[in-house]
């Protein structure tokens, strides 16, 4: 029998460690100046980019702060973004609801994946199902495979277009390299295409000469057993930087009434080199790879008795990518480039095995036009092949397809009034095997009176496009535990894309330097929303054998959703900084029978806060709160919860840091996924070490 320490006994002990090594590591040294910055490691940029207030500020030593300060009236609004329009501007500039993690976020949040880096963004909804599986989303409809999300990871998209929406626990990078991670909610489809609906995560990594010399980070705890990367940077010549990376890491299961079966084991590698011939040229190379096995627990269907059993098994995931990117710049407004990529992906297990590969080629053009017109206009093409081989529960017919899209863009940024107006305009076209021609237009207007202050508007239209689930999906549930009476949920081909029609206002503002503030009202029209209709007359299928309810999908469903969004930083001092966001949902879905799984699938409320102190130069603390309201019609009740980071630097580039997750409860249900049949687990409250070294 597995021994669990009690909720009261863990905290006591999570809270204790945590306070003698902050007071031990007070005294094993003389008071220092609480604005001392600590040692910049080696590998960070000669010239760095204008640090936003409440981000890179406790970095900073007082001749820094005054610098900055002189040179950026409002650094929250000079931070860099490139997601919105595809080309580098500021958030300032950006008439989009854009939210940037900077690697000090990172470093201060104690996250060790990418989704727990997520929960401070406004307006994302984050919630674990098992310990490798989460379900993502922004502004409302988030399940496992949340299929209105497009993420990127360096130009490459990795959200999935045969299931729609994105295998987390095939998305890691090296933290450390990680130059920001860009959130945009709402709309991008005008420049990144079909499946931008809801927003886009694109992650940026580093440019290889910013990531010399070694890095090694590892740690252990509760539930981390163990991880660690080795990360070492080099060049050739004066023009050519390349790196090489190899992490693991081995994570317990959750918390599950009965057998734990999630756990999660995983290795990855990879590669990057940037090489600069000429001033004007950049040539990039990079890929990567990784192999594991993620645990699951679901009931599995047969069809003689009892029918349905429950399973626990590991899946063995496993990829492969590669990149190219050539920039070419022309002058000061105009540039090209050009990108393609190969990624690889599958997973084998007991009931089923998928595999899937991509090849992706893009170009774009950037350049004036007169004097008040900034051009950006683009060209496409996608080539997917897949293979799914499935059984009763679930499989596809055909279980082999290729697909292909083809895609071109064009938007304009007008200047109205120097400073002060801006109109962009603009629309996405694509060609795909299942519904054809889409398009998807916008308009934003950007008002700018000042340096510290930013109001925009927006209207777009954008489409989630079928995939192959709402195509070709053949799956099997069990209506009746006396016998095998099964609904089938197939594949339809005349379900068309889903619409939205979305309004949004934004104001953001830096008053002072030491308070910054951001807000993005939106409204949201959904048409043709995917889902299963009512069900047909049942008849007897003797290859199974069974009785069978037939469900198909339809273009039935409308669906309305509003809210606000709030994010703010503010600098109490110079050693101790607030930041904290707030989220307001509502989701209005206009058909009574459908609410029973969507209408209580996201939050109404969400809330976050961070409180970071520079205790001393080489001592920090940081502890995040972070509220969620209930999903009502998943049973999943609201949880108030707390993380604590505590970070000390004895010497010059090395970090020894304790990190404690969840500290408020003994564990918390996140999540509970429907449709996969997977069976949920809750996350467990725990403690972890990290040791990091640079040189």
């Amino acid at each position: 029998m597995q021994h669990r320490i009690h909720p009261f006994q863990f905290r006591a002990i999570a809270c204790g460690v945590l306070g003698v090594l902050a007071g031990a590591s007070l005294s094993l040294a003389e008071p220092a100046p609480v604005w001392a910055a600590p040692e910049q490691p080696a590998e960070a940029s000669a010239a760095p980019a204008p640090q936003p207030a409440g981000q890179d500020v406790l970095n900073m030593d007082l001749e820094q702060l005054t610098q900055a300060d002189v040179k950026v009236a409002a650094p929250a609004l000079e931070e860099v973004v490139s997601s919105v329009s595809r080309q580098e501007s500021t958030v300032g500039k950006s008439p989009a609801a854009v939210f940037v993690i900077t690697p000090e976020m990172i470093r201060h949040s104690g996250a060790n994946n990418i989704p727990d880096l997520l929960r401070m963004v406004p307006g994302i909804e984050v919630a674990r199902i098992d310990a490798n599986k989460w379900a993502i989303t922004s502004r409302g409809f988030n399940n496992l495979y949340a299929s209105k999300l497009l993420v990127q990871i360096d130009g490459r998209a990795v959200y999935s277009q045969f299931f729609s929406g994105v295998i987390w626990s095939h998305q890691d990078v090296v933290l450390q390299d990680v130059e920001r991670i860009e959130v945009i909610r709402g709309p991008g489809a005008t420049v990144w295409g079909a499946n931008a609906v809801n927003g886009v995560i694109n992650i940026i990594t580093k440019q290889a000469k910013d990531t010399q010399g070694v890095l090694v980070h590892g740690g252990t705890g509760t539930e981390e057993r163990g991880f660690s990367t080795v990360r070492y940077g080099g060049q050739i010549g004066e023009n050519l930087h390349w790196r090489a990376y190899g992490k693991q890491f081995e994570r317990d299961g959750g918390y599950l009434f009965g057998p734990e079966a999630d756990d999660w084991r995983q290795a990855r590698g990879g590669f990057r080199s940037d090489w600069t011939p000429t001033n004007e040229d950049t040539f990039t190379v990079q890929g990567d790879f990784f192999d594991g096995d993620s645990g699951e627990a679901k009931s599995v269907l047969s069809p003689t008795s009892p029918f349905l059993a429950d399973r626990a098994y590991d899946n063995h995931d496993f990829g492969q990518n590669c990149l190219m990117r050539w920039t070419h710049v022309l002058d000061d407004d105009s540039d090209w480039s050009i990108q393609t990529y190969y990624d690889r992906y599958g997973r084998i297990s007991p009931v089923m095995d998928l595999e899937q590969e991509t090849f992706d080629v893009d170009l774009q053009y950037r350049f004036p036009l007169g004097e008040r017109h900034n051009v950006i206009c683009g060209a496409g093409y996608r080539h997917i092949d897949d293979r799914f081989l499935g059984n009763l529960n679930i499989a596809f017919d055909p279980a082999t397809r290729n697909t292909n899209l083809f895609s071109y863009f064009l938007q304009d940024e007008i200047t109205l009034e120097e400073d002060l107006w801006y109109f962009i305009a603009g629309s996405k076209f694509e060609h795909n095997d299942f519904t054809g021609f889409e398009y998807q237009p916008s308009i934003r207007l950007l008002y700018t009176p000042t340096e510290r202050q930013t109001a925009w508007a927006a209207v777009s239209r954008a489409v989630r496009t079928p995939s192959r689930v709402e195509h070709d999906l053949l799956f099997h549930r069990l209506e009746s535990p006396t016998g095998p009476v099964l609904s089938r949920v197939s594949g339809n081909d005349n379900v068309e894309s889903e619409d939205l029609l979305a309004v949004e206002f934004g104001y953001r503002a830096q008053p002072v330097r030491e308070f910054s503030w951001d807000l993005a009202l939106f409204w949201n029209d959904y048409t043709d929303l995917a889902v299963t209709g009512l069900p047909g007359a049942p008849f007897f299928d003797p290859a199974i054998p069974a009785i069978i309810v037939p469900v198909t999908y339809e273009n039935s469903l409308l669906a309305d959703t509003y809210g606000a969004e709030l994010s703010s930083t503010l600098q109490l001092r110079r050693d101790w900084l607030l930041t904290g966001s707030y989220s307001l949902l509502y989701l209005d879905i206009h058909d009574v029978e459908a609410t029973n799984t969507m209408q209580g699938s996201s939050p109404h409320n969400q809330a976050y806060l961070r409180s970071s102190w520079q205790l001393r130069s080489d001592l920090d603390f940081d502890l995040i709160g972070r509220y969620v309201d209930n999903l009502a019609s998943l049973g999943v009740s609201s949880y108030l919860t707390a993380d604590a980071r505590l970070a000390w630097r004895p010497i010059e580039n090395l970090e020894w840091a304790v990190v404690g997750r969840n500290l408020l409860d003994d564990r918390h249900a996140e999540f509970v996924d429907r449709l996969s049949g997977v069976h949920g687990t809750e996350v467990q409250h725990e403690i972890f070490t990290t040791l990091t070294w640079k040189r």
